[in-house]
């Protein structure tokens, strides 16, 4: 039973993880498109794309003069991305016996307290930083959040396995990931659309801020994807007892691939 549970929850998991990296990763590169594509006529961004026998005509609006009939919203994908991965970090982790190493003096129940504190403060004290006015020194503000995620690291490394340790800061920027959309994102939106509807003017501050949080997950997927996929492999230095410094560059090099992919769309 535990072994199908475990095969059907990553299962469920890795698909829904797809779906939402998917689709974070070709808004992406819509956006970027979007700037170097307009109308002709209207000047409006506009991009055409082939794909399965069809062409499809994609424009881009600050906010419509009226809301259409049928508005297609993407949310489940990380709800269920994240619901999913709790369960399977609960199941392998904090109920498999690989929460903290067999010699540890600290107990599993602490550790496990540890593992979801830090979860929960993490993603408080991340949208603290964001919201304050720090959040317009992107630059400072990036550099407290990876200086912030690296202390994590090293934290949960003197407490956790090495294999939890990594795999607890991916469930951390994946919680931040959800947060997110379900926090900051999705509420904004659907006070646009609310003011579209009421005849009212929308505020524009509020698509920037929902466009900056969801820029802030495109560079988290890829180090996530990495930590998921490295407790299969001992090279990653989970084990080592600098394993934080490691994991501390696995996640920088994962930005960079994100810049560099970035810099490739705009082509």
């Amino acid at each position: 039973m535990s072994e199908w549970l475990n095969l059907f929850v990553r299962w469920f998991h890795v698909v829904a993880g797809v779906f939402w990296i998917g689709q974070t990763a070709f808004f992406s590169w819509l956006d970027t498109r979007m700037k170097l594509e307009t109308d002709p006529e209207t000047g409006q961004a506009r991009v055409w794309m082939v794909h399965s026998g069809g062409f499809y005509k994609v424009d881009k609006l600050a906010v419509p003069e009226e809301m259409p009939k049928l508005l297609h919203w993407f949310k489940w994908e990380a709800a269920f991305t994240w619901l999913s991965g709790i369960f399977l970090l609960a199941l392998v982790y904090h109920m498999g016996g690989l929460l903290v190493e067999y010699d540890s003096e600290v107990s599993v129940g602490a550790a496990s307290a540890l593992g979801f504190g830090v979860l929960i403060l993490g993603w408080v004290v991340y949208d603290l930083l964001w919201t304050s006015p720090l959040a317009r020194h992107e630059v400072l503000a990036t550099g407290i959040s990876l200086a912030l995620l690296v202390g994590c690291a090293w934290l949960l490394s003197q407490v956790l396995s090495g294999r939890a340790a990594y795999i607890h800061i991916g469930a951390l920027m994946g919680t931040i990931m959800t947060g997110n959309v379900w926090m900051r994102i999705l509420p904004g939106q659907r006070r646009m659309v609310a003011a579209v509807k009421e005849g009212r003017e929308a505020d524009l501050r509020l698509g920037k801020i929902a466009k900056n949080r969801s820029r802030h997950n495109t560079f988290m997927a890829l180090p996530v994807i990495f930590i998921m996929i490295s407790n299969h492999f001992p090279t990653t230095s989970y084990g080592h007892r600098l394993n934080w410094v490691f994991l501390a560059g696995y996640i920088v090099l994962g930005f960079f691939a994100r810049a560099i992919l970035n810099a490739h769309e705009r082509k």
